[in-house]
Order: C-alpha cells, then structure tokens, then sequence
C-alpha cells in the first residue's frame, strides 16, 4: 500500500522541525527520520494504531510518536498523512 503525505502534513512537519533545527539541527534529523520509520510501518498494518480522537471514522487513524500525534487515513489504494499536532491535553483546576 502506497503513503501520500498530503500538503497539510508536510507544513505542520516542516514548522516543527524548523523550530526544532533551531536549537538542534542534529535532532531534528532523528526526529525526522524516526518519524519517517514509524510512518513507513503503517503500511504492514494500518489499522494496528488506534481509531482517531478527532474523527468518528473507523479509517482514520492515529499514530502517537514522541507526543506528537500524526493522522492518517486509510483508502483503498493508499494511506492519506493528513494530520500533525502536538498532545497537549491540560489539566483541569478544580
């Protein structure tokens, strides 16, 4: 099965590693390229990471790497990358 990174993916992933290269060239280049190997993976097995919290469709995925969470989707003919955003859930005061 063929992966498609859509353009949405490949913005937000760019900003990130722009942001994180400031710092860091090095680990933006693990970064990328760890997050390369854990994307390549979904083709063995797309539905082995769990349903997405935003979408209520049982062909949108989530794939958790580093608390970063990355979308996709599954078709027929190919894995859609749509999605990068960070897990940032916030406790609530009582």
């Amino acid at each position: 099965m063929k992966i498609v990174y859509l353009e949405s993916f490949q913005t937000r992933l760019n900003r990130q590693l722009s942001y994180i290269a400031y710092d860091s060239p090095v680990n933006a280049k693990r970064f990328r390229d760890g997050l390369k190997k854990a994307i390549h993976k979904i083709k063995k097995y797309p539905y082995s990471n769990r349903r997405s919290i935003f979408f209520d469709n049982d062909d949108i995925r989530d794939l958790v790497y580093k608390g970063y969470i990355i979308v996709y989707r599954i078709t027929e003919k190919h894995i859609e990358v749509f999605g990068f955003t960070k897990n940032q859930l916030k406790a609530i005061d009582n």
